[in-house]
């Protein structure tokens, strides 16, 4: 058996308004969704997103999420001058010791989304 991909399901209480930050701020397509906007897909390049309400079972009234989402790029200054006049800064780009360039930003409902690369020995 193998996990072929990983694909983040956000919640958000406006699902228009959190596909409306995604394509217009970070660029990405939205390629699905249903017709009382409960739900989306947005992928740019190779990645996915998912943007759904709030669960009613659950019992979700705000959202939350403890980790952050990591994208992986190929150029990540490109996408910093891209995003930092467009988005609240987390922390701006930087090389770590760990061996990555990266910056991170928060989107309209608050989720941590950090964008890096390796960088060049």
């Amino acid at each position: 058996m193998q996990i072929l991909s990983v694909t983040p399901m956000l919640r958000t209480p406006d699902v228009k308004t959190t596909v409306a930050f995604y394509t217009e701020t970070l660029g990405f397509i939205c390629d699905g969704f249903n017709d009382e906007w409960t739900w989306a897909s947005l992928r740019r390049d190779q990645t996915v997103v998912m943007i759904s309400a709030m669960n009613e079972h659950d019992g979700d009234e705000t959202p939350i999420f403890t980790g952050s989402l990591y994208f992986l790029t190929d150029d990540v200054d490109k996408v910093w001058e891209e995003l930092r006049t467009r988005a609240r800064i987390c922390y701006p780009i930087e090389n770590f010791d760990c061996g990555m360039r990266e910056f991170a930003i928060y989107d309209n409902n608050g989720y941590l989304l950090q964008f890096g690369q390796p960088v060049k020995k």
